[in-house]
C-alpha cells in the first residue's frame, strides 16, 4: 500500500505550476521503483527514504531538481547524471518540464539502483575533515564585485569560514564562463542580504 505524507501533498500544491506535474511524476516513480519507500520532509523539500536517505526532488521559481543521496556510487545508464560537469543537489540539471528528465524506463533503473545501495549496506565514504583551514582566496573577480557592493562586502567580511569557503567554491568551480558570471551575480545578491550559500536548505 502507498503510504504519502501530507506535507508533500501540501508542497507540490504550492509549486509552480510548470513544477506540479514534474513532482508528481518524479514522486510516481519513486513508488514505482520502490513500493516500500518512506515519505518525509528534511530541509524544507521532499525527500524519500529506504533503510536510509535514499532521493529528493525540489522546486524553485523557474526550475525543478531530483537527486540521490548516493549518486556518485551508482552506474551512470544514461550518462546524464551530473550534466556539464555540474555538482549540485539535482543530478538530472534544471528539470523545467517532463521533457528535461531521462525516461521513465532510465529513471527506474537509477531508482533500483539506488535501492540496491541501501537494501546492500553501502556507506559513502567519507573524508576525514583537516583540522588545518588552508587560507581562502578570494578570486579577482568576486573581489572586484564585492568590492563594488559596501554591503555585500561587510556581510561577507562578517560571514564564517565554512560559509567563505562555499561561495568561493561555487564561484571557482563554474565550468563556463557565463555560469561563472551568474553565479557570481547571484552570489553578490545573496551575500548582500546576508544568506549563506546554502541558505534554501538551511532549517527555519
Amino acid at each position: 500500500m502507498v503510504t504519502k505524507d501530507k506535507r508533500i501533498d501540501a508542497y507540490i500544491s504550492k509549486s509552480a505550476d510548470f513544477a506540479k506535474p514534474i513532482l508528481i511524476h518524479l514522486r510516481k516513480l519513486v513508488h514505482q521503483g520502490c513500493p516500500d519507500v518512506t515519505e518525509t520532509m528534511k530541509w524544507s523539500f521532499p525527500h524519500f527514504d529506504y533503510k536510509g536517505m535514499m532521493c529528493a526532488m525540489s522546486a524553485f521559481k523557474q526550475h525543478c531538481a531530483f537527486g540521490f543521496w548516493k549518486a556518485k556510487l551508482m552506474d551512470d545508464y544514461d550518462k546524464t547524471l551530473y550534466p556539464n560537469g555540474e555538482n549540485a543537489m539535482g543530478h538530472f540539471g534544471q528539470v523545467k518540464s517532463l521533457k528535461d528528465l531521462p525516461s521513465d524506463k532510465v529513471l527506474l533503473k537509477y531508482i533500483k539502483e539506488a535501492v540496491r545501495l541501501n537494501d546492500d549496506g553501502v556507506k559513502i565514504k567519507r573524508k576525514p575533515l583537516s583540522k588545518i583551514k588552508k587560507p581562502l582566496v578570494v578570486p579577482p573577480d568576486m573581489k572586484k564585485a564585492l568590492n563594488a557592493d559596501k554591503q555585500a562586502r561587510q556581510n561577507f567580511e562578517g560571514f564564517s569560514y565554512s560559509q567563505k569557503k562555499d561561495y568561493i567554491e561555487w564561484i571557482t568551480e563554474a565550468k563556463a564562463d557565463d555560469t561563472r558570471q551568474r553565479r557570481l551575480t547571484t552570489a553578490i545578491e545573496w551575500i548582500g542580504d546576508g544568506k549563506s550559500r546554502n541558505w534554501k536548505y538551511e532549517r527555519k
